[in-house]
């Protein structure tokens, strides 16, 4: 007997009633050369970091997030976000794509003090990037639908102000790479998430801010700070 009545997360699919279970969310950290320089690492084409989010941490473009707490420095961080629609386990690259549902637009929110006090101390980034409301997305576009992007322009907003400017071209990693070596730590499933790296530009937002960003050829999204 199940106790409780947990609602399931789930991304809506463009053009359809349908909705995308998420099972895990899976990022791609210093994906972007421009951005690792400016967090301070060396952009060289080392094996990607992974981290996680909690399948809850997904809300609708659109929502009205509330500020964090337990920090005073809140940045935004715009991503090309990956769905996974086929199981798999030490993927190849050429097969990768394969494994593909779609894609979609994500922002990747971050508690940034508390990322540097954990980089400083050697402590995992679950505060600082796994909270309540960390991952907003836009509706997911069906690989059949758009095929697989590999450029185009991504881009990010505070209040009509551009932040972050760059391509998809600029990953380090590119999809089918960051498939393979992940699913050499954890099975693939059909719901996982991949938000792919964010670009140069990432910064401090505020109560009251809109933030707005897209990715040519894929989507937009946009979301308010209360």
């Amino acid at each position: 007997m199940i106790l409780f009545d947990v609602p399931h997360p789930s991304v809506a699919v463009a053009g359809s009633d349908q909705s995308f279970p998420v099972h895990r969310i899976y990022c791609v950290g210093r994906n972007y050369a421009a951005h690792a320089r400016e967090m301070g690492h060396d952009p060289d084409r080392t094996p990607p970091v992974f981290f996680m989010k909690p399948a809850d941490a997904i809300v609708p473009s659109g929502s009205a997030l509330a500020y964090p707490s337990r920090t005073r420095d809140f940045q935004h961080e715009i991503e090309m976000v990956v769905a996974i629609g086929r199981a798999g386990r030490d993927i190849a690259v050429a097969d990768a794509l394969a494994h593909v549902f779609g894609y979609g637009v994500g922002i990747d929110l971050t508690r940034r003090d508390l990322q540097r006090e954990a980089r400083e101390s050697g402590s995992t980034w679950d505060t600082a990037k796994g909270f309540d409301q960390s991952a907003p997305i836009s509706a997911l576009h069906r690989a059949t639908d758009i095929g697989h992007p590999v450029s185009g322009r991504i881009w990010l907003s505070v209040n009509d102000e551009i932040r972050q400017n760059a391509d998809l071209d600029e990953l380090v990693w590119s999809v089918p790479e960051a498939i393979a070596e992940l699913s050499t730590f954890f099975t693939l499933v059909p719901g996982d998430l991949i938000f792919t790296g964010t670009p140069a530009g990432v910064g401090r937002i505020e109560a009251g801010d809109h933030v707005t960003g897209g990715i040519d050829g894929i989507d937009e999204i946009t979301i308010t700070i209360e």
